[in-house]
């Protein structure tokens, strides 16, 4: 089965170029695309944090993981599968980030910590619901958490 999903916002933003770290402070522009309307943000301010999806447009096929490998190529992390790891080079080439509503203003949102580079195609968005949040204690390996340790800061 295949099946076609268009854009329905673009970013804008000061990252031109992928880079792995260093996004918590980045501030974004996310702008419907013309065909989707202004009321479909209606009450979307209610909401502090919203969740992104995203297309890795900028990723070449070439360059899509199908099996596991070591996160960012470090030979210290342990290989694992491409699902078990956020990388970019994904099958689907699909982003998903949780990021702060700073305002909404007519067709565009402005937030904070969106890991896309500007350009980057918008597939979703969904507001954050305390609901749809872990009930549980989140578990992740060492590697993991160093590996993260400087993206967001």
């Amino acid at each position: 089965m295949q099946f076609s999903i268009k854009p329905i916002a673009v970013v804008s933003n000061s990252r031109k170029i992928i880079e792995d770290d260093h996004w918590g402070e980045v501030i974004s522009n996310i702008e419907l695309t013309e065909d989707i309307h202004e009321s479909s943000l209606k009450g979307i301010d209610d909401f502090s944090y919203l969740e992104i999806i995203f297309y890795f447009d900028k990723v070449s096929d070439e360059n899509i993981q199908y099996e596991a490998r070591h996160p960012r190529n470090n030979k210290e992390f342990p290989e694992v599968g491409i699902f078990a790891q956020r990388g970019k080079n994904r099958p689907n080439k699909l982003g998903v980030t949780v990021v702060e509503l700073v305002k909404l203003k007519d067709r565009t949102l402005t937030v904070k910590g969106l890991d896309a580079i500007d350009g980057t195609p918008i597939i979703d968005i969904k507001p954050i619901m305390k609901e749809f949040l872990p009930k549980g204690e989140i578990k992740q390996p060492h590697w993991a958490t160093e590996l993260m340790k400087n993206y967001w800061d």
